[in-house]
C-alpha cells in the first residue's frame, strides 16, 4: 500500500483498513445490530480515521472508537458521553467552535488541535490486543510525520495511550527515556529527535464515563490540562 503524504490521505486509507480481522468483526456486526436508541441509524462501521486540521500543533490521543459512538458516527469522540465531555472542554479552551459532537455533518471544527488514536477501529469491551495496537502503529507513526512542522504537544488520554504514543515515537527515532517513564494524570515529558524538534506529551485521565461518573477525572482536571497544552503550543 502506497504510504499516504498527506494527512487527508492518510484518513481515506485509515477508513478502508480491513487488517484486524477481529476488530473488523466486531465493529461491523456492531453496525447491523446496532443499539436500540439508534436502531434508524446508519453505523460507520468501519474504521475511524483522525479529526482535525493537518497544522495542529496539538494532538489529543485517545485509546479506540466506541462501539455506538465514533464507530456510528464515523468521526472520533462523536455521539458518546466521553466525547461530550471532550469536546466541551475542547471549547472552552478555545479548540472547538462549538461545545457538542453529535454527528459527522454537525458543523463542528477544531483549531489548533487533533484528535486521534493508537486504535482506529472499535474493539469488543474496549480492550484491543496488544498486536492490534502494534498494527495499527503504522497509522499513528504517518499521522506524526505529517503533522510534525506543527505538532508541538501530545495529550494522552489514559495509559493505553501513553504507551502506545512512546513506542511510536522510539521507533521513529525520539530519544524516549528508559525504562519508559510511567502514565500518570498531569505528567508532563519532553522528548527530543535527532533532528533537532522537541514534544512535549502530557498524561490525562481518560475521559471515559468509569472517570468522569466517578469524579476520577472532573471538568476543572481536564480544563488544566488543555490550558497547559495551549500554552506549551503557543510558547515552542
Amino acid at each position: 500500500m502506497t504510504e499516504p503524504t498527506t494527512i487527508a490521505e492518510l484518513d481515506r486509507q485509515v477508513a478502508g483498513c480491513r487488517a484486524c480481522p477481529r476488530l473488523v468483526a466486531w465493529r461491523e456486526e456492531v453496525a447491523v445490530v446496532k443499539r436500540a436508541a439508534f436502531r434508524d441509524e446508519t453505523y460507520w462501521g468501519r474504521a475511524v480515521p483522525g479529526f482535525g486540521p493537518a497544522d495542529a500543533r496539538l494532538l489529543v490521543v485517545g485509546l479506540a472508537p466506541a462501539a455506538h459512538g465514533a464507530n456510528r458516527t464515523g468521526r472520533m469522540f462523536t455521539g458518546d458521553r466521553s466525547g461530550d465531555v471532550l469536546y466541551a472542554a475542547l471549547h472552552r479552551a478555545g479548540l472547538a467552535s462549538q461545545p457538542t459532537a453529535t454527528r459527522i455533518d454537525d458543523g463542528l471544527t477544531l483549531a489548533g488541535v487533533r484528535i486521534t488514536a493508537p486504535v482506529h477501529c472499535a474493539p469488543p469491551a474496549n480492550k484491543p490486543t496488544p498486536e492490534e495496537i502494534r498494527t495499527c502503529a503504522a497509522y499513528l507513526r504517518r499521522e506524526l510525520e505529517l503533522l510534525a512542522p506543527t505538532l508541538r504537544v501530545a495529550i494522552t488520554l489514559g495509559a493505553i495511550g501513553w504507551s502506545a504514543l512512546l513506542a511510536v515515537l522510539a521507533t521513529d527515532g525520539w530519544i524516549v527515556p528508559r525504562p519508559r517513564p510511567a502514565f500518570g494524570h498531569g505528567r508532563e515529558l519532553v522528548l527530543s529527535h535527532p533532528d533537532g524538534r522537541a514534544l512535549t506529551l502530557l498524561g490525562c485521565y481518560h475521559v471515559s464515563q468509569q472517570n468522569t461518573f466517578t469524579g476520577r477525572l472532573t471538568p476543572a482536571m481536564l480544563d488544566e490540562v488543555l490550558a497547559r497544552a495551549v500554552a506549551l503550543g503557543r510558547a515552542t
